[in-house]
């Protein structure tokens, strides 16, 4: 690792929140890096800002594309690092092409986001979230809240990364079937699942939850055609990118009763509408208007991540690309282009 204990790096972050920035602050607590919070969105029209600053650090729904990345080399800027494991957000070959570098952060805390897709698996199976609110209204009826038994079940887990092995991991506690897909099978996560196509995920599952990076190939994975390999009731979970739901095709699913449960933390227009207080205005989103009305669909707003341990873990990983990039044009975690 490079020694980098005196080096120092101007950085201005964007799409910044009160969680990010106590993280970013509590990690450069020796103000060894110049940091500037700016709660904006980069894109095009923000990337201004950033002249002067060596760095710019973003998030999921920044927009840095080959607009956005022109102006910030023309700023001087020439680190992008990412507060996430995914790039999809980043336009890496035009980034190759301006010589701006691009880190992120491999891998924060697979735990947070496992452990959170079991959190919403179990409130739907066992309508919690529905329990909740009777409860607060005097209403102590059962009627209608009757729920499954994971045991019973057979869960597909799309996807075998990092999150997708802890998903596994913490599954087969619950005495489930687990199948598997993924391009380069895990040999010890195969000692508790079963690796199949997912032509065979789809047809068998009871379950199914999703833990893939958004490519051209997972791009609206889950449409019509595959909704039609699914069992009649099938659970699907997203806690991985939104786009890799083709959203009118999951609520055509929904009215014809295809899919019996959905739980989302993501959402393919999300850009314009989580990380803000919205409460006072009307959705002008019209599809994601549509699935709130279902009462069998949980939606959160890209939470899975937030963990203190993960925070801890994003603004250290970040950090430390700032001082190794200053002291040797490069870093650990930068994304190859």
């Amino acid at each position: 690792m490079v020694n980098c204990k005196l080096t120092t790096m101007k950085a201005l972050v964007f799409s910044s929140r009160i969680y990010s920035e106590s993280a970013l602050r509590t990690e450069n607590s020796s103000a060894r890096h110049q940091l500037k919070f700016l709660e904006t969105k980069l894109n095009a029209a923000t990337a201004p800002l950033c002249a002067g600053y060596g760095a710019a650090l973003v998030f999921v729904n920044d927009k840095v594309d080959r607009a956005c990345l022109q102006i910030l080399s023309q700023g001087g800027t020439k680190l992008v690092a990412t507060l996430s494991t995914g790039t999809n957000h980043i336009d890496l070959p035009a980034a190759k092409e301006l010589g701006i570098t691009i880190a992120s952060v491999p891998s924060y805390s697979p735990h947070a986001v496992s452990e959170f897709t079991l959190a919403v698996l179990l409130t739907m199976a066992r309508k919690i979230h529905r329990a909740n609110h009777r409860i607060r209204e005097g209403n102590f009826e059962l009627e209608g809240l009757e729920g499954f038994e994971l045991r019973d079940k057979t869960v597909g887990v799309f996807g075998t990364g990092a999150i997708g092995r802890e998903v596994v991991k913490n599954l087969s506690g619950f005495g489930c079937r687990i199948l598997a897909h993924d391009p380069a099978p895990h040999a010890d996560t195969a000692k508790l699942c079963r690796y199949v196509s997912p032509e065979e995920i789809f047809r068998e599952s009871d379950i199914v939850t999703f833990h893939v990076p958004l490519l051209p190939s997972t791009r609206h994975l889950i449409n019509d055609q595959t909704l039609g390999l699914m069992k009649k009731g099938v659970f699907l979970i997203n806690t991985s990118r939104g786009a890799i739901f083709d959203t009118p095709a999951i609520i055509r699913g929904l009215k014809k009763g295809q899919i019996g449960h959905l739980a989302i933390d993501v959402y393919e227009e999300e850009a314009g509408l989580f990380f803000e207080d919205r409460s006072s205005e009307i959705l002008k989103d019209d599809v994601f208007a549509r699935l709130l009305t279902f009462p069998n669909v949980l939606v959160t707003g890209h939470q899975a991540f937030l963990t203190d341990h993960a925070l801890r873990n994003i603004a250290q990983t970040t950090l430390q690309s700032l001082a190794e990039f200053e002291s040797s044009g490069t870093c650990t975690h930068c994304v190859r282009t």
